[in-house]
């Protein structure tokens, strides 16, 4: 069992910044990849970002250059760093860890709103 939970969404102007956090508790030592999705009602959920357990990142094109995946080992927090901001950023953003095993955790998500 992997325990999530994100913080840090709120609104923001088109053209700034916010930094999502992620708690995760529990079997840790399992978890394979922490990603970073979002939704909107319009469209399927997104991969944005993804960092593996050895550190490596992997980001969505519409993303790249702008957001920043994180991961705070000591704190057990992983992080997204948003910058320029864009009114399409606007979305619910959700943790997730997929363990070794295949299983798959998610967090209750978090409202991130830009204004333009």
């Amino acid at each position: 069992q992997v325990q999530l939970v994100e913080s840090g969404g709120g609104l923001v102007q088109a053209g700034g910044s916010l930094k999502l956090s992620c708690a995760v508790s529990g079997n840790t030592f399992s978890i394979n990849v922490f990603n970073w999705f979002r939704q909107t009602p319009e469209k399927q959920r997104q991969l944005v970002a993804s960092i593996s357990s050895e550190g490596r990142t992997n980001y969505a094109d519409s993303v790249k250059g702008r957001f920043t995946i994180s991961r705070d080992n000591a704190a057990s927090t992983v992080y997204l760093q948003m910058n320029s901001l864009k009114s399409e950023d606007t979305a619910i953003y959700y943790c997730n860890v997929f363990l070794r095993s295949g299983h798959a955790y998610w967090g209750q998500g978090t409202q991130v709103t830009v204004s333009s």
